[in-house]
């Protein structure tokens, strides 16, 4: 997620090399059922709000996990780190950069989220995440790790946030396998930077398309991004409703069932480089690809109402503008 601690340009120019690519996903039909809503014990609503939550001090409003507003439905706890064992991650609460927030009161805040009825990740990369999946062995370790994450702190499953590169092969291998430790009640969530998601043969779609029976939603990150193509071919700016709607088109018309898709912003232009909208655009989008409505130059040639939703970083950069973007976003979210 982009912000001060997290968040490079790595992208390049790379529109020539996407455009045939990314017009020929949206050539595909959608195809596969999503998970269905109840896919944890603690049930992912239809459509919902996911918000990462820092486990470190960069200037945001520092929170405990019970601040954190009801308006969120999936909490990702950013980050887990890499360990000197290859694809293995663990987990440390950071509890003097948070006030002295222990692990005890940590995991009863955990268990509290899942009593309201929201589901509570641990996230893996963030832009300094140096964990390598890339054969069977780094699979294993991988997936032997979060489940013991998920065991000690109580998680509903994973987010995979790797910046750094991903292998589909063997990544897809270690969250099936992880969905088979938690008896295929895992909560599976991704954020992919928009290169990621241009064309159904980069790594990060791939993965996303492998695990397809078992993944909750994919909330692409628009932004700290240059211009990108959108489904229809054309080449659309950050910072608009339409670099919203055409990117995303490209996800729904690439192989995700709506349901897997959702639209990732910053809370804030304090939580990312470039790419900041208001949320009232993140609504318009949510509109346009749901309903047909409050487009702007592009409009989709269908619509979408089982779209899952939106997500943001941070629920702590949030908190510092005053919660602006999920008294905003959360509300359409639940209404759609």
């Amino acid at each position: 997620m982009a912000h001060s601690y997290r968040r490079h340009s790595r992208l390049g120019v790379l529109l020539s090399a996407f455009t045939a690519a990314a017009v020929a996903a949206c050539g595909l039909a959608a195809s596969g059922s999503a998970r269905a809503a109840d896919n944890s014990p603690t049930a992912v609503p239809a459509h919902a709000v996911t918000g990462y939550w820092q486990n470190f001090d960069n200037g945001a409003t520092v929170q405990k996990l019970a601040d954190v507003p009801d308006a969120y439905d999936i909490v990702a706890v950013a980050f887990a780190d890499a360990t000197a064992t290859p694809g293995a991650v663990d987990f440390t609460l950071d509890s003097a950069g948070l006030g002295g927030y222990t692990e005890d009161a940590f995991k009863a805040d955990i268990k509290a989220k899942q009593a309201a009825g929201k589901s509570v990740v641990v996230s893996i990369g963030g832009e300094k995440g140096t964990i390598q999946v890339n054969d069977a062995s780094s699979a294993t370790h991988f997936a032997d790790s979060v489940y013991a994450l998920m065991q000690e702190y109580g998680f509903d499953g994973v987010d995979i946030d790797l910046e750094n590169g991903l292998n589909s092969t063997y990544m897809s291998q270690a969250l099936k396998s992880l969905d088979g430790k938690a008896g295929g009640d895992l909560v599976l969530t991704m954020a992919p930077q928009t290169i990621d998601m241009q064309s159904t043969s980069a790594e990060y779609f791939k993965t996303a398309l492998a695990v397809k029976d078992i993944l909750t939603v994919v909330n692409m990150q628009y932004y700290n991004s240059g211009s990108m193509l959108g489904c229809d071919g054309k080449v659309y700016s950050q910072g608009s409703v339409d670099f919203l709607t055409a990117l995303a088109c490209i996800q729904l018309e690439g192989g995700l069932d709506p349901s897997q898709v959702g639209i990732g912003t910053p809370a804030s232009s304090s939580a990312a480089g470039s790419g900041y909208v208001a949320p009232s655009v993140v609504n318009d989008a949510l509109d346009c690809l749901t309903k047909g409505t409050n487009c702007g130059s592009f409009k989709p040639s269908k619509t979408y109402p089982g779209l899952r939703g939106a997500m943001t970083w941070s629920t702590n950069w949030d908190a510092a503008a005053g919660n602006s973007w999920s008294s905003a976003v959360g509300p359409h979210v639940d209404a759609m």
